[in-house]
């Protein structure tokens, strides 16, 4: 009898035991969860599909108007809306604080925005929706809405996008010091999109937004000629694809002189930018470090085997899975609810 009564003490015990380790699983795992939908990473308190379906229905379609108009007139401001997008949430997140122009110290003009346009397209499209909707709809939000719109243009895939950001209060240059650079190691890359909230494969994939667009030669002087501490080129390119960069950048030439990012399709929103950096044929020095990388190769490797990234039911898709990494973009540090503002201009704080 009291053997049976120890055995029993020591089982209630054991099971004490494993129920406070479940507990404490569970406790664990809570607070994991919680923390990942506060996080960068996670969908936003108040950010969702179809924000303004009641206050403002005919949003999307009227920045999708606009931008069908800009891109028609001028094809090249596909590549232009959807690098806007990206400059906008890696700064401050996606709160629209690269629109503000008031002068020199906005952050517009912060060196790592070299380059950044599409301020009058946003412009025009938020001028329509005054018009509709007053005071409804953000200019964080109408960036987004135009380079989702903008890389469906350009055969790109059409996904549905979180709206609900509020307008950011501050824009200063300074805090755009720490944007992806052209001339950053692979291993900085990496660590300035975690910091972001994203991983690896956002990385590459949205590097591969350079499928469409244009560089300047100003950014392609130190990969060309100062790679190194001899003054040479990036081994990475390969050595015919060289002598093609050398004659359209040359030393001492003109810097502002533009080149297809890539020249294959230009135009043409697909995985093509991938095999490029893949045979040696990236044109920025950003994109060629992608495959500097063990996993950031084997992500590349994986998207172009066989010679496509979207035919084969076996391999993933790179369109979807880019409309996916575009999502993850979008709601890097959001403001929601009674966060920030609506802005009546998107180019001044009201």
């Amino acid at each position: 009898m009291r053997r049976a009564m120890r055995m029993k003490r020591r089982s209630d015990s054991n099971t004490a035991v494993a129920a406070a380790i479940v507990a404490a699983l569970v406790l664990v795992l809570t607070v994991h969860v919680v923390g990942l939908s506060a996080s960068e990473g996670g969908q936003p308190q108040n950010l969702q599909v179809g924000f303004y379906s009641k206050s403002c229905p005919s949003a999307e379609s009227i920045v999708r108007a606009v931008v069908k108009e800009a891109v028609l007139s001028v094809p090249q401001n596909a590549a232009v809306l959807l690098r806007l997008h990206f400059h906008d949430c890696f700064v401050e997140g996606c709160d629209g604080s690269i629109l503000i122009e008031n002068g020199d110290s906005s952050e517009r003009h912060a060196g790592a925005h070299a380059g950044v346009g599409g301020f009058e397209i946003i412009e025009a499209a938020k001028a329509r929706l005054e018009t509709t909707c007053p005071g409804v709809v953000s200019c964080s939000d109408i960036v987004a809405m135009a380079a989702r719109d903008a890389v469906f243009l350009s055969n790109g895939p059409f996904y549905e996008i979180e709206t609900g950001r509020r307008d950011g209060r501050v824009s200063k240059w300074t805090l755009a010091a720490d944007m992806p650079d052209v001339n950053d190691s692979i291993r900085t890359l990496k660590s300035k999109f975690r910091q972001k909230g994203l991983k690896d494969k956002d990385l590459v994939l949205l590097s591969a937004a350079h499928t469409i667009g244009t560089t300047a030669c100003f950014f392609m002087g130190t990969r060309l000629y100062h790679f190194n501490s001899t003054s040479g080129s990036d081994p990475a390119i390969d050595p015919r694809f060289f002598l093609v960069l050398k004659s359209i950048c040359p030393p001492g030439g003109d810097v502002n002189v533009r080149l297809a990012l890539d020249a294959v399709t230009e135009f043409m929103f697909d995985d093509q930018i991938l095999h490029n950096i893949k045979r040696g044929f990236a044109v920025i020095s950003s994109d060629a470090r992608l495959y500097d990388n063990r996993h950031t190769r084997q992500i590349i490797d994986l998207y172009t085997q066989n010679g496509t990234s979207s035919k084969h039911g076996n391999l993933p898709s790179f369109k979807a899975d880019f409309a996916n990494s575009m999502v993850n973009m979008g709601r890097i540090g959001v403001k929601t609810g009674s966060e920030g503002e609506i802005r009546r201009v998107c180019s001044s704080f009201n």
